[in-house]
């Protein structure tokens, strides 16, 4: 299958891996100092795991053009990044776009994206669970305990099903599909501004986390009022144990975040706090909608987002 993965960050070059792994003629876009890379050198990956390395030849491209065609299109990049490709997505001809990646407004970005469509698109929102980081050389460090991807439509069935299997069927790759991906998107990001908040205060230093006992605790209190706005707006939280975990098991999960910043994995998780701040301002909505006290949410929010516009 002829596919376009549009982006080259730590995600999007994993995902290429795998897809041409599995027999697929797979095209990368990328920009820059990273499309020189990959020209050059190749897709190099260094899977940290399983202690080995890899490298894929692709074809790379800078822009993607009208008529350019492709049977799938992985958009992978950052939620803040999504909204200046929409209209570049909106020429092409390609029908079949799945967007992979934290999303806090999946329905707004998919009704500007047909709007400005020549043709009907069939749009579908993934989340690929792995992390990583990039070296400066352009060699990327991978974590995963295997691939997978969670996915799914915002319109109930998911027309493009056989394409994807057919696209991962020759891959060590998992696909999941979720009936209301939205919601999933959405439980997702409460952890992630909560953890990632602290690590930027902390300025990555993941021993100053763990012995922060203050700003721990908060956390897991920002995390429990994130539940609270979608469960005051009706929304499946997915998965539903970890809200009861979080609310009857405060001191464990208190322990257990002491743990993982202790581990040395911990250090090629890579994230950008633009993102983060992105994904906040996209809960101000649910907040007003919701219309409840959410202090601690509150105060973590103004103290990361003060400190990222002093930083900018």
């Amino acid at each position: 299958m002829r596919i376009l993965v549009f982006g080259a960050g730590v995600l999007g070059s994993y995902l290429a891996h795998v897809l041409v792994r599995g027999g697929n003629d797979v095209t990368v876009l990328a920009r820059g100092k990273r499309a020189e890379q990959l020209t050059k050198d190749g897709l190099v990956l260094r899977h940290y795991f399983q202690c080995k390395n890899t490298m894929d030849s692709v074809k790379v491209i800078s822009e993607l053009q009208p008529d350019d065609h492709y049977d799938l299109i992985f958009v992978v990049m950052k939620y803040n990044d999504f909204p200046a490709v929409l209209p570049i997505l909106a020429k092409n001809q390609s029908r079949n776009i799945i967007l992979v990646g934290n999303n806090g407004d999946a329905h707004e970005m998919q009704k500007d994206l047909q709007e400005m469509s020549d043709v009907r698109k069939n749009i579908l929102f993934g989340f690929q669970l792995s992390a990583g980081i990039r070296e400066a050389s352009g060699r990327v460090i991978k974590i995963h305990a295997g691939g997978q991807m969670v996915l799914g439509s915002l319109d109930g069935e998911i027309p493009i099903k056989h394409l994807l299997e057919k696209a991962f069927e020759n891959a060590k790759y998992k696909l999941t599909y979720h009936e209301d991906m939205d919601a999933w998107l959405k439980s997702h990001i409460v952890p992630i501004v909560a953890l990632n908040s602290l690590n930027y205060l902390h300025d990555g230093d993941l021993k100053k986390v763990s012995k922060d006992k203050k700003l721990l605790k908060q956390a897991i209190s920002v995390m429990d009022e994130g539940f609270q706005m979608m469960e005051k707006l009706d929304y499946t939280i997915t998965p539903a144990g970890q809200v009861d975990f979080i609310r009857k098991h405060k001191q464990g999960v208190y322990y257990g975040l002491k743990i993982i910043h202790k581990l040395p994995f911990m250090k090629f998780v890579d994230g950008s706090f633009s993102e983060i701040a992105a994904l906040f301002n996209s809960f101000d909505k649910l907040k007003q909608q919701a219309n409840i006290a959410t202090p601690h949410w509150d105060q973590l929010q103004k103290q990361a987002i003060s400190k990222f516009n002093t930083n900018v």
